[in-house]
């Protein structure tokens, strides 16, 4: 059947619309009229000519001709050389991008004979790379300070790093610096201070989370928004720190440079801000910010060398992978994620941990981390607790800044096998011991310290084996970097898998079984309302992971996988 034809709109318009336009048109040009009389622009007058009575007329005007004549061949002339200048060019582009192509070619040759020769440069993101910037502070500084976090200041200890201070031999210093101390009651800082002390000289410090900077003032200008600068940007301990590097630079008759080094999320980039008293290092809330060696000069004396975080060693317990690790809770397993939770919510006083989170009573962490994912509003399809994202949330809080903890000191004082009575001689020389007591106990009053009941009771799990030499290092690839990197391989991974439905018969046959399990859960995200995609290696992986961490005890009849909820988004025939 032939379609019918359909008829053009029609351009008719009605009298009044059309009477209406004109006047429009007319009222437009008598008011361009009036605009042009204001200016006073008027029209060009034309020549009148030679009069018919002037004398030698004719003459006139065949000059007049003549003029006109050279004036276009002139015209002509410019115009053709243009044109050969326009060509040339073009020639001599044409010769010089065939060189760069010849030599980009013979370039990817030699490149690709001596790829198997070469080795490839280390990336940023790696650990290798890390040890290897953090080995060149230890070697460049002649004073280390060793960050600690308050609220867990044995956790923050890595023997390693110490162990390669104190046998470097020469004049080398170890400093520890308590930082963050205003989230941790004034007593147990007062008694961490005379328990490190005895090994280390030992400073109490407060930095500075948000100094105020350029850029940031004129984008707090351009969104008009106000920024409480007061608690932020207060700092406290600094003039000790400064006092104290700058009495053992003149012992020495020397500039000195001093390395900051510690775990990461610690604030050894905020302690150098502080230092210095505007920003001069990068600071965030994400692990492994600084990823080498960045040198700040405070004065002549004294120059200070940030560098990266220490990595944590496999072999360390849950917990302190948990808080010293410098994975991303995004980036990682959901099972090491879960593991850090339960390990940290372990080693926390319970009714403590209730008080704060608000939360009724619980029998393990588990049970935990439903009810916080209840209370939060944080729920799968069904009602059922988004238990990974709560455990995300809750590294997130434990690792920043956000929560006050506190762990106390150990019991009897007993010194690591590398620190005889010697070292710790050595160690304290050259400092003023009496004056940096004095200085502690001011910062310390002057801070408002949280109480020991609004803050949680925490139990650590001693110093923290990191890795520091590079040959010691399992690589992992590009798992260390920033969060940036990792999600934009992961949305290429995601458009790769999720180009067409037929892939997923290709995806089954690889050999690799990440691959597999990441391609048939991206599958099933990516499917169509209209579709149910049930997929039995899914429902295996989930019920493995059940078994590993037991079943929660919240009340629902049907677990996830059996859940006959009514769906709105499918539509039935």
């Amino acid at each position: 059947m032939k379609r019918p034809k359909l008829r053009k709109a029609s351009k008719r318009l009605s009298c009044h619309k059309r009477y209406k336009i004109q006047k429009k048109i007319r009222e437009h040009h008598r008011k361009v009229r009036k605009e042009a009389k204001k200016r006073g622009h008027k029209k060009p007058k034309k020549d009148p000519g030679i009069p018919s009575a002037a004398p030698f007329k004719e003459e006139l005007l065949r000059e007049a001709e003549q003029r006109k004549q050279r004036l276009e061949e002139l015209k002509q002339k410019q115009k053709l050389n243009r044109q050969k200048e326009h060509e040339k060019r073009r020639k001599l582009e044409a010769k010089k991008n065939a060189a760069t192509i010849k030599e980009k070619a013979e370039g990817k040759e030699s490149s690709g004979k001596s790829k198997g020769k070469t080795e490839k440069p280390l990336n940023k993101n790696s650990k290798k790379s890390f040890c290897r910037e953090l080995m060149k502070v230890l070697e460049a500084s002649d004073v280390v300070l060793e960050v600690l976090d308050a609220r867990d200041p044995m956790g923050c200890r890595c023997p390693q790093l110490e162990q390669a201070v104190t046998s470097s031999g020469g004049s080398k210093k170890l400093l520890l610096v308590l930082n963050k101390i205003d989230l941790v009651p004034k007593d147990n800082i007062e008694k961490w201070l005379n328990y490190l002390k005895k090994e280390f000289p030992t400073v109490a410090f407060k930095s500075a989370t948000m100094m105020k900077d350029k850029t940031m003032q004129e984008q707090v200008r351009k969104r008009h928004a106000r920024v409480d600068f007061s608690e932020t940007s207060q700092y406290f301990g600094s003039k000790c720190l400064l006092k104290l590097l700058q009495g053992y630079g003149k012992t020495q008759d020397k500039a000195i440079q001093v390395g900051v080094v510690g775990f990461p999320n610690v604030g050894k980039s905020s302690i150098i801000n502080s230092l210095k008293g505007k920003r001069a290092c990068n600071v965030g809330l994400t692990r492994g910010v600084t990823k080498s060696m960045q040198t700040v000069h405070l004065d002549k004396q004294t120059k200070m060398l940030d560098s990266p975080s220490i990595i944590a060693d496999p072999s360390n317990s849950a917990l302190a992978l948990a808080l010293r690790s410098i994975i991303d809770p995004e980036g990682s397993d959901s099972a090491d994620v879960l593991e850090g939770a339960n390990a940290i919510i372990n080693h926390c006083s319970k009714q403590q941990v209730m008080m704060h989170y608000n939360i009724p009573d619980f029998k393990d962490s588990e049970e935990f981390l439903s009810l916080l994912a209840q209370k939060r509003g944080m729920l799968k399809k069904g009602g059922v607790p988004d238990i990974e994202n709560v455990a995300k949330l809750v590294l997130c809080d434990w690792t920043g800044a956000r929560i006050k903890y506190y762990s106390q000191p150990p019991g009897f004082q007993k010194p690591p096998p590398y620190l005889t009575e010697q070292k710790i001689a050595e160690m304290q020389e050259g400092f003023n011991l009496n004056n940096l007591e004095q200085e502690n106990s001011n910062t310390v009053q002057a801070l408002k310290h949280p109480s020991p009941a609004s803050s949680i009771a925490f139990q650590s799990a001693g110093m923290t084996n990191g890795t520091i030499e590079e040959s010691k290092v399992i690589d992992e690839g590009s798992e260390w970097g920033n969060m940036e990197t990792s999600k934009e391989e992961e949305e290429e991974e995601e458009e790769e898998f999720t180009e067409s439905d037929d892939d997923e018969d290709d995806v089954e046959e690889e050999d690799d079984d990440d691959i597999r399990e990441e391609s048939q859960v991206q599958v099933t995200r990516k499917a169509k309302p209209g579709k149910r995609q049930t997929n039995p290696a899914n429902s295996k992986e989930q019920r493995a992971g059940n078994e590993r961490s037991r079943s929660l005890s919240f009340s629902l009849d049907k677990p996830a996988d059996e859940d006959d909820a009514y769906d709105f988004n499918t539509d039935y025939v």
